[in-house]
């Protein structure tokens, strides 16, 4: 058991201070660090630990831990994704981001980070994003929550 919790620390503190962009990236960092692991071992602790795959402007996409994202925004998120929305609509109580593809995801794991009270739930596809709005919130009540993910989506809202 000694063995795991190192090495689920390891693969923590590297996701945290690192741009990790894929397993066998995260395998070679940890034997360098003398951690020994299998891919499926890997793969396991991964998935145990809740671990995402964002999209990066220069690795391709890198490996987050969602609970910590917000420790993780500025350094590694922030601009990234916010360049990747491109507009929000509303019909009734649903709210429709649009995102440059493969981005969806990546900014809905943002959003739902925030727990925002406005909203109920997310869905994300490849490029567009639902969002639930709870019943009595206002679409500019949503688009002003919203500012802390993408201070630019004011402007976007038509």
């Amino acid at each position: 058991m000694r063995n795991k919790t190192k090495r689920l620390l390891t693969i923590r503190q590297l996701i945290e201070t690192e741009l990790i962009s894929s397993q066998e990236e995260l395998l070679f960092r940890l034997k360098e660090l003398g951690v020994e692991a299998t891919q499926s071992t890997l793969s396991r602790d991964l998935k145990f630990m809740k671990v995402a795959k964002i999209p990066h402007k220069e690795k391709g996409y890198i490996y987050i831990i969602p609970e910590n994202i917000n420790e993780q925004k500025e350094e590694k998120i922030s601009s990234v994704l916010t360049d990747a929305i491109l507009s929000i609509d509303f019909s009734g109580n649903l709210a429709v981001i649009k995102t440059l593809p493969g981005y969806a995801n990546a900014v809905t794991v943002l959003i739902d980070s925030e727990n925002y009270f406005e909203i109920l739930g997310t869905i994300a596809g490849e490029d567009t994003i639902f969002i639930i709005m709870r019943e009595g919130v206002s679409r500019s009540q949503l688009v002003e929550v919203l500012t802390s993910v993408h201070p630019g989506i004011k402007m976007l809202y038509k």
